[in-house]
């Protein structure tokens, strides 16, 4: 099994920035790729972007495209989501999630409890 913490959420002003920390445990061999989703006050869950954990490659929502950032650091098993030019839109619980491929958009564990962020206007 692996298991997936997200942490690094808080309040930021708009257009100010956070990093958002994934750190996994357990058989973290078994990764092939990890993704961040949020989820809004009455809104769906969606994707945000997703790291192959081997390196080379990433893919983003069109709507952080050029504002965020997904990046892992293999030694330390942990994935990150640096989130610049913050708007209010952003404001959500983010998650992170182990994914079966680079492509897939389906989580393979269940979801833990998420960090919140919140952007003030």
């Amino acid at each position: 099994q692996v298991q997936l913490v997200e942490s690094g959420g808080g309040l930021v002003q708009a257009g100010g920035s956070l990093r958002l920390s994934c750190a996994a445990s357990g058989r973290t061999f078994r990764i092939d790729a990890v993704g961040w989703f949020r989820q809004a006050p009455g809104k769906e869950r969606e994707f945000v972007a997703a790291i192959r954990w081997s390196g080379g490659g990433t893919n983003y929502a069109d709507s952080v495209k050029g504002r965020f950032t997904i990046s892992r650091d293999s030694a330390k098993n942990t994935a990150y989501l640096q989130m610049d030019s913050l708007k209010p839109d952003d404001t959500a619980v983010y998650y992170c999630n182990h994914l079966e491929t680079l492509a897939s958009r389906a989580p393979l564990r269940s979801w833990g409890q998420g960090t919140q962020v919140t952007v003030s206007s």
